[in-house]
């Protein structure tokens, strides 16, 4: 009898737009202004259930019916009596959070999940109860918790990579308390090195080699790149680094919000940069001073294009088979890229976030499938591991001015001052009676608190 042969999910994209399974309106508990945005969503590794990173400083479970994912394992975590989602609060707001690799509810030991909580220590928390299993401290040299802004499990799951300032903390997973720093600058002062918050740190598929890659937020300088790959066996000391031609001063002029290693090809590297409109590839096998692919995320020959504005992570992902390529952009669209297919003849033209040192740039690819999926920025898209699902997450901040934040009264009329600062100033009449007219310059007391204008999860089919 032939052993079964595991087979990648078929995505059609013949369908535009994709059929809406799902949709999980107002994320959250439904608050004042709907400040509930889900930053990103993880689907667990076997595909039962979905995690959001909520602006509320909570992790939430999505509502989404087993019945959709018949193919995943369809035991849910257990859940209080009339309760559809699980809620973990956390005391201060969430940086980042990573399932365990292994994660699946029909073995409640692995099911479990890495988070990172401002001015607290790492936490691994049991995904089906919240219970606290174990915790690892990052103390900087004033004895205060320091929470990284980038976690990640290594391929085998027996350590724990944390990005902060300067350096990388590492753990042994079945050791909680302190770790071992790696500085990722030699000092304060030197330029050589990766710079600034480690945020983004993505490890290689394939596990026998240890590799992993390494992002800051501080900008690639003329002299170097702010991605390095790194090996687990060479330590804090960098391989090489990716998108770096000291001659040419090459470099994208951004700071890095994502890394990922295709699934499939380990050693293709993908890499999003903040306020930038583009995905790069390198490819490790060979010249990595440029990259050898570029993926639009707002289309150019759209009638109103615009650069990326927004300094919100809109996160990225590639399916498991590492056939496609899905990203979202700030006005609720989301663009399909077939990861095989030949480059197109795309214009570069680098904007003041990232030049090209080299002649010749890299190969543009136009989307294979573009969409409208939500009325807001879309925070993160997840492939589903077994389904051709994907599942979107969309909110952003927005500031609005309160109506009648600054009004002038000209009348008589008695203002309320409960809620309102007055101040008042009588005009001509020299203070005695007379036709001086008195004016109310009026001020509310609420400051002007953000709203989002779609906070909202949606699962689309690719069958």
């Amino acid at each position: 009898m032939d052993a079964p042969v595991w087979q990648a999910s078929q995505y059609n994209v013949a369908q535009h737009p994709p059929e809406l399974k799902h949709t999980v309106k107002s994320i959250g508990s439904g608050g004042v202004n709907n400040n509930f945005v889900a930053r990103c969503a993880k689907w667990c590794p076997d595909g039962s259930v979905s995690l959001a990173q909520c602006e509320d400083a909570a992790l939430r479970y999505l509502d989404i019916p087993p019945s959709l994912l018949s193919n995943a394992t369809t035991s849910t975590p257990p859940l209080l009596p009339g309760q559809t989602t699980s809620k973990f609060p956390q005391p201060s707001p969430i940086l980042d959070f990573t399932w365990y690799p292994f994660a699946t509810p029909t073995n409640p030991a692995t099911f479990c999940f890495l988070t990172s909580v401002r001015e607290c220590p790492v936490k691994l928390l049991d995904a089906a109860s919240g219970r606290l299993r174990a915790s690892y401290k990052i103390v900087d040299h004033r004895e205060r918790h320091v929470a990284p802004h980038s976690l990640a499990f290594n391929g085998t799951a027996t350590k724990i990579y944390c990005g902060f300032e300067d350096a990388i903390e590492v753990f042994d997973t079945l050791y909680p308390g302190e770790g071992t720093r790696w500085h990722t600058t030699p000092s304060k002062k030197s330029r050589d090195g990766l710079k600034g918050i480690i945020s983004a740190l993505a490890f290689s598929p394939d596990t026998s080699s240890g590799v992993f890659a390494a992002g800051s937020l501080n900008p690639s300088s003329p002299t170097s790149s702010n991605v390095a790959i790194l090996t687990e066996p060479t330590g804090q000391v960098p391989v090489l680094y990716v998108g770096d031609e000291p001659s040419g001063g090459f470099g994208v002029r951004s700071s890095v919000t994502q890394l990922m290693f295709n699934p499939t090809r380990p050693y293709l590297l993908y890499a999003s940069f903040r306020r930038n409109d583009h995905i790069y590839t390198w490819d490790l096998r060979g010249d990595v001073s440029k990259p050898v692919q570029r993926f639009q995320r707002n289309n150019p020959h759209h009638h109103h294009h615009q650069e990326v504005e927004t300094n919100q992570r809109l996160r990225f992902d590639v399916d498991i088979g590492g056939n496609w390529l899905s990203v979202g952009n700030q006005r609720g669209e989301i663009s399909f890229f077939d990861l095989h297919a030949p480059a197109d003849e795309v214009p570069v033209q680098p904007n003041s976030e990232g030049t090209f040192g080299s002649e010749t740039p890299p190969s543009g690819y136009k989307p294979s499938l573009t969409f409208d999926a939500h009325n807001d920025a879309v925070g993160s898209v997840s492939f589903h591991p077994t389904r051709p699902l994907l599942l979107s997450v969309s909110g952003s901040r927005h500031f609005e001015e309160a109506p009648n934040r600054d009004r002038m009264d000209s009348d008589g009329s008695e203002e309320d001052t409960s809620e309102e600062d007055e101040d008042s100033r009588r005009e001509g009449g020299g203070g005695g009676g007379g036709g001086g007219a008195t004016y109310y310059i009026t001020r509310s007391r609420t400051k002007p608190a953000p709203v989002a204008q779609d906070s909202s999860a949606k699962l689309w089919s690719f069958q």
